[in-house]
């Protein structure tokens, strides 16, 4: 299922805290180590406290880091409203790997509005993109560590990425706290076995 493109632009959403500029920082060194281009853009907002986070990663580009509305080929979405926040970034018939477990912003949890259905967010998605999605939270707490869902959805984008599953494992390997290697290399091949299917 690996991309045969030598370039991919994907979009990373999520929010403050859930890992999305580290998956992004792996991403770009990976695509270093082999060769590539790397363009990147990252948009913060309010990211310390919860608030939306999206970045960009243009692997084998060698224009600017922006990705032109609707052309991106995948997104990685590491929480389901984010995805749809996003969604015009990503060409029709792109890849979207989305996990389905919600963080519920303030608004949310103190009942002034309420949180759309996980289930109905993919199946909007399912009319125009290629959709995975999946508890990656499941999946973290499978490998030992709540904190590896970033690494989980990374090894789930890993599929369709024009970069090396064994470049993207030494860059991990190279790139977190050491006593948490082994954990995110569960991690990572947790996140990768739903792609496999």
């Amino acid at each position: 299922m690996t991309s045969n493109l030598s370039n991919f632009d994907l979009v990373i959403a999520g929010v403050g805290g859930q890992g999305a500029v580290k998956v992004s920082d792996i991403i770009g060194k990976a695509a270093v180590s082999e060769g590539m281009d790397v363009r990147a853009a990252e948009t913060h907002g309010m990211a310390q406290r919860g608030g939306s986070v999206v970045n960009y990663v243009r692997v084998g580009c060698d224009l600017g880091s922006l990705i032109p509305c609707g052309s991106a080929q995948g997104m990685l979405a590491l929480e389901p409203v984010e995805a749809m926040r996003y969604i015009s970034d990503v060409a029709k018939d792109g890849i979207v790997v989305m996990n389905t477990s919600p963080i519920y912003p303030v608004t949310v949890t103190s009942g002034q509005c309420t949180y759309p259905d996980p289930q109905e967010i993919v199946a909007s998605l399912e009319k125009d993109y290629r959709v995975v999605a999946f508890d990656a939270v499941a999946l973290a707490r499978q490998a030992g560590n709540m904190k590896t869902l970033n690494v989980v959805m990374l090894g789930a984008i890993s599929s369709y990425l024009p970069i090396p599953e064994e470049t993207l494992v030494e860059c991990i390997r190279n790139m977190v706290p050491p006593k948490t290697i082994e954990t995110n290399l569960s991690a990572f091949r947790l996140g990768r076995e739903t792609t496999r299917q």
